[in-house]
């Protein structure tokens, strides 16, 4: 009896603790991550999401290359936030140094006419070294930020798929 009495108050626990989680997600503000204009990202998205995660340098190209793009995104009235330099797979796992940092903020600011204040490594993925490098000059976002706020991809290549996320 005491056992199936605390499986039913963890339940509640449980149960109690998604739907705050749930009420939280819907609230806050959405993230939009991958916003590149290299990468296709349906139009909804864009105006749908309230913060865009922007890779400065895909593909070794630059954002600060495509004026019109900028004007655009700046155009949407969003708060955009640097996403990584190159967006590659782990990039700051490998330590990296200010003036790599200072390359995607000199990216971003040609684009935004800002200097970017948050930042959120590409796949969450990042060092100690480069969380210390990182929070000498941005607010650096993590997966509680994931886990409190809907978070598109604009390639849908996150590990849920959009339309999921627009539900819960």
């Amino acid at each position: 009896m005491k056992y199936k009495q605390i499986f039913q108050i963890a339940s509640i626990i449980l149960f109690l603790l998604i739907v705050i989680l749930f009420l939280i997600r819907l609230f806050s503000e959405k993230h939009l991550d991958d916003v590149n204009p290299n990468i296709k990202c349906d139009e909804k998205l864009l105006k749908k999401a309230e913060v865009l995660a922007v890779i400065p340098k895909y593909k070794n190209i630059s954002i600060s290359e495509n004026k019109i793009w900028c004007n655009y995104i700046s155009s949407l009235s969003k708060k955009p936030i640097m996403h990584g330099l190159y967006h590659t797979y782990h990039e700051f796992l490998i330590d990296r140094n200010q003036s790599y940092i200072d390359e995607g903020s000199k990216i971003f600011e040609e684009c935004f006419n800002f200097h970017p204040e948050e930042f959120k490594p590409p796949q969450l993925a990042i060092s100690k070294s480069n969380r210390e490098l990182i929070k000498k000059s941005f607010k650096l976002d993590n997966l509680l930020t994931q886990i409190t706020h809907k978070t598109y991809h604009c390639e849908d290549s996150g590990l849920f798929p959009n339309w999921l996320i627009d539900i819960f």
